[in-house]
């Protein structure tokens, strides 16, 4: 907790800075900062020539560092304005010019303030703690391992400020040398507690004074009694940010239940003539058999494909819940005012032509124009977005109208389009597939609310470009994963906002790697290719929630058992280590060739009744926890054989109350591909042709259930 007092003196100090012109905090200033937020820096003094200099070193005692102090060199290292390890006057003299030689002859028209002398740190491990101002996160606190190689390294670690403790403490776990930090070859570990608080203490600074775009603290210099920030550096934003409206979580249900569960629907630019736009709409409205009402709206029109049509949407009798709009771009903003008057709460804008193109203006006059008058924009340049629990189609792309529990969204209309011929070609149930485009207003987390809620909706994968509000899609997604799983495809993983950055903090947070640490601490398993976010939405409904971290393999081939092990490890599961019981219940099932263990291997000229007795052994003990089968074509056991032989002992335990993940690699001829589409519909998620799939998304299961805290471990 920071005294009011230590606040104040921050303030002050910041808005001192502010009105000299500066945004780079000098390191005495730096300094100021870190003692109000008990943030541990060594002693230091500001020297304004040699003899102070000499004065100071010899009250701090034993050896010291000299810094230059300029407003004007961020970078002190590299303007040679940085001597380290000098003790007795002598040294301290000369290391005092040669700095100031140093830093006139890098910068001749650099302020210098004067020297820092500091006490030098005791040896320890050099670490980095810091935060930046993300734009999609807000203020965002970092850990890594630290000094002149932060940046080659890139072992850093993000979350969203404040961190609590207990947060902070699992930063130090979530870099790659997490070790180093424990001990390594007879190295004492580092204080981690004084560390972790390092991390906390800067993440409050930032939250409690948001004009400040970065700190760092490199290197902090963390020993077995402590840890110290050897250098503060600190940057104020230059402009302010610009906030996002928000609304209260009961107000977006409401909306977007309108949306999603309209009981009437407007379609501005309704039209007669095949090819249109506004006539596929309307087709795709009817023909999909939405039960609620349907108003064209064309001012040269009467009728149109047998429905009355109206001059304006203000003409349209009674409530309307969503307006679909097919007309050009600009024609959208007049159009938009009617249906504000009108009093409708949704506007799908399914034209382009808006920010994609350059004409941002044209985009803001209708963001406005919708807050003023309480209208949700969904879009624009979208596809439009299907509803299929009711039977809702308004869309000028192809109907859709297979059911179930899988939300897709997408910010590219070519990639909603892929998800509708995958979900088509793969059979799966869809409760919703939702095209967000420019996302004017309605965004990610908008649809995780409704999604969150949605009784119709048991797995939600977004394709996202970007987030315009990282903290409130977090929020969202917090809420939601607990009860559902949510896979993201986050396209561009480019590090472009690291060029700009003033800080090694900030050069370390690029834009994907932000994202990769907070979309896994907020529990969404984040895709790595299209192909795998859709499997992923396909299977993990399929699947039951494991109970534990024990995961067998069960194979006809010796080498797909050993790409399955690789396959289990890079997916951070656990080979399950047999115990002398079992494996001798397993080797009374398979030949003297075979081998028990993990994996089993059954070999590939076994019977049907191998597979079988295997399959519900590895069932019936609950000391295993998930089945990864590894299927070898054979004469003896044709593909069809093994799926209804699988599908039957897997129907059989369920039935009895005993559910696991069970997924399958096949591997043969043609016929495996039916076979897997066979036990897909069954219950067990089987991929032809490929060892890694099944268990890849066998780990996004496991990953769901670790971040909904549902594995017998973690409760």
């Amino acid at each position: 907790m920071v005294e009011s007092q230590d606040h104040e003196t921050v303030r002050a100090l910041l808005d001192s800075v502010r009105a000299a012109g500066r945004s780079a905090l000098t390191a005495p200033e730096g300094k100021i900062v870190a003692d109000a937020y008990g943030i541990a820096v060594p002693g230091e003094e500001l020297a304004q020539d040699a003899d102070e200099a000499v004065a100071f070193a010899d009250r701090l005692g034993g050896p010291v560092v000299l810094k230059i102090v300029s407003p004007d060199v961020l970078h002190k290292t590299d303007a040679g304005g940085v001597v380290v390890g000098v003790e007795g006057g002598a040294q301290v003299r000369a290391a005092f010019q040669r700095i100031i030689e140093n830093v006139q002859s890098y910068a001749p028209d650099a302020r210098i303030d004067g020297v820092q002398v500091q006490q030098l740190v005791p040896p320890g491990q050099e670490v980095i703690v810091g935060a930046v101002t993300d734009p999609t996160f807000g203020k965002v606190v970092a850990f890594g391992l630290g000094g002149v190689l932060v940046e080659v390294l890139k072992d850093i670690t993000f979350r969203l400020a404040p961190v609590t403790a207990d947060e902070a403490l699992s930063m130090l776990d979530s870099i790659g040398a997490a070790q180093i930090l424990r001990g390594v070859r007879g190295a004492p570990p580092v204080d981690r507690w004084a560390l972790a608080e390092q991390i906390r203490r800067v993440s409050q600074l930032v939250t409690d004074f948001p004009e400040i775009a970065e700190v760092d603290l490199n290197p902090v210099i963390a020993a077995p009694d402590g840890a110290v920030a050897a250098d503060i550096r600190i940057l104020l934003a230059t402009e302010a940010v610009k906030q996002r409206r928000t609304y209260p979580r009961e107000e977006i249900l409401a909306s977007m239940r309108r949306l999603m569960e309209p009981r009437s629907v407007a379609v501005i630019g309704a039209s007669n003539e095949q090819g249109k736009i506004g006539n596929s709409v309307m087709r795709n409205l009817i023909d999909g058999g939405f039960s609620g009402e349907i108003h064209p709206v064309n001012p040269r029109a009467d009728d149109i494909l047998g429905r009355k049509a109206y001059r304006s949407v203000a003409d349209v009798p009674g409530e309307v819940d969503v307006a679909v709009f097919a007309i050009p771009a600009k024609f959208v903003a007049s159009a938009l005012e009617e249906v504000g008057r009108k009093g409708i709460p949704n506007a799908v804008l399914i034209p382009s032509g808006f920010a994609e193109t350059g004409e941002q203006a044209l985009q803001d006059e209708i963001v406005a124009i919708g807050e003023r008058y309480g209208v949700r924009l969904l879009g624009p340049n979208i596809y439009g977005y299907y509803s299929t629990w009711q039977d809702l189609c308004a869309t000028f792309c192809t109907p859709y109208d297979v059911k179930g529990g899988v939300a897709l969204t997408s910010q590219s209309g070519g990639i909603g389009m892929a998800i509708l011929g995958f979900a088509r070609s793969t059979k799966t149930g869809v409760s919703a597939i939702v095209g967000l485009g420019n996302k004017s207003d309605i965004d990610e987390d908008d649809l995780l609310t409704w999604f969150g809620e949605d009784p119709n909706t048991t797995c939600i994968a977004m394709h996202l470009e970007d987030l315009k509000d990282g903290r409130a899609f977090v929020e969202a997604a917090r809420a939601t994963v607990p009860r559902k799983p949510i896979v993201v495809l986050k396209a561009g993983r480019t590090s472009a906002g690291a060029k700009a950055a003033g800080s090694h903090t900030g050069a370390l947070a690029g834009d994907d790697a932000v994202y990769d640490d907070i979309l896994r601490q907020a529990g969404v398993i984040r895709a790595p290719g299209l192909n795998d976010m859709l499997e992923y939405a396909r299977a993990l409904p399929v699947l039951p929630t494991p109970k534990g971290d024990n995961v067998v393999i069960i194979t006809g081939a010796g080498g797909s058992g050993v790409l399955l092990s690789d396959a289990i490890v890079d997916n951070g599961l656990s080979l399950m280590e047999i115990p002398p019981d079992l494996d001798a219940a397993f080797k009374a099932f398979i030949p003297p060739f075979g081998a028990a263990g993990n994996p089993i291997d059954i070999t590939g000229g076994e019977p049907p009744s191998t597979y079988e007795a295997t399959i519900r052994l590895g069932m019936e003990d609950p000391r295993i926890h998930a089945l990864v089968l590894g299927y070898w074509h054979t004469i003896v056991t044709p593909p069809m054989v093994f799926a209804e032989l699988t599908a039957r002992v897997v129907a059989e335990f369920r039935e009895r109350g005993i559910e696991k993940p069970v997924v399958a690699s096949l591997a043969g001829d043609t016929e495996v591909e039916e076979a897997s589409q066979y036990l897909f519909e069954h219950g067990v998620v089987a991929y032809p042709y490929t060892t890694e799939k099944p268990v890849a998304v066998l780990g996004a299961k496991y990953r769901w259930a670790r971040a909904a805290g549902l594995l017998d471990g973690d409760r």
